[in-house]
């Protein structure tokens, strides 16, 4: 294997969810916009259709996601301005065989997690890389207020939960809401479930990055095809 043929392929298997997922869309929807790089691809196939006569209103999970369909010519309305959404798009760090998830990695989990509780439905794609056996590999972000997060570090800590506060440009990062996010690195994440709701009942804790029964179709690159994922009723662990 060639130095970076693993990233271009990567990228490949990116591009033909975010295909695939684009086929899923109909004229009149209104569609929630996720975040990330997969989405990315999402959005410039999206536009492509838009500027070929699809009619879509689309509500964004991040103001960069907003501002990428905007300059594409995709019309972009806040989500007050909607009663339901019809379809959101959104990519994932890690994805179960329940199609519980860990997302916010981009940091936008919180909006994320409100999008997709107004949507009908709720479509994940992702490269092959993102379906693990256990959840947990990748570090759950925990999105919190500034105020009392030191405290809320040292309990994480405490739990044995290696928090790290995430920086950017060697400065703590900042939330399209206005909050930190605590990186918890646990390696393994045995009850989902259990946990999410543990994190939630901390004061200070405004959202977790842990998805649980949130996706119906999870639509995942495999080389230059996909395969898809359907959510099991009543079996989110």
């Amino acid at each position: 294997m060639q130095p970076g043929s693993f990233a271009v392929n990567k990228n490949l298997e990116k591009k033909a969810a975010a295909v695939k997922a684009a086929e899923f869309i109909e004229d009149g929807m209104i569609l929630g916009l996720g975040t990330g790089s997969t989405v990315k691809y999402l959005i410039e196939e999206l536009a492509q259709k838009v500027n070929s006569g699809l009619t879509i209103t689309a509500v964004s999970t991040s103001q960069r996601s907003a501002e990428l369909a905007s300059s594409l010519g995709i019309n972009v309305i806040e989500i007050d301005k909607v009663k339901q959404i019809d379809l959101t798009i959104d990519g994932a760090d890690e994805f179960d065989r329940n199609l519980n998830g860990i997302k916010g990695g981009g940091g936008a989990l919180l909006y994320e997690k409100i999008v997709a509780s107004h949507s009908k439905e709720n479509i994940w794609i992702t490269d092959s890389g993102k379906f693990v056996k256990q959840l947990g590999k990748f570090p759950l972000p925990v999105e919190v207020v500034p105020f009392g997060a030191r405290s809320l570090f040292d309990t994480f800590e405490h739990k044995g939960y290696n928090p790290k506060f995430r920086e950017k440009n060697g400065k703590l990062f900042i939330t399209d809401g206005n909050h930190y996010i605590i990186d918890l690195h646990l390696n393994a994440i045995e009850s989902p479930l259990k946990l999410n709701t543990e994190l939630n009942s901390i004061p200070g804790v405004i959202e977790t990055g842990l998805f649980i029964d949130v996706a119906d179709i999870v639509i995942m690159g495999k080389g230059e095809g996909y395969e898809i994922f359907k959510k099991k009723k009543a079996d989110h662990n």
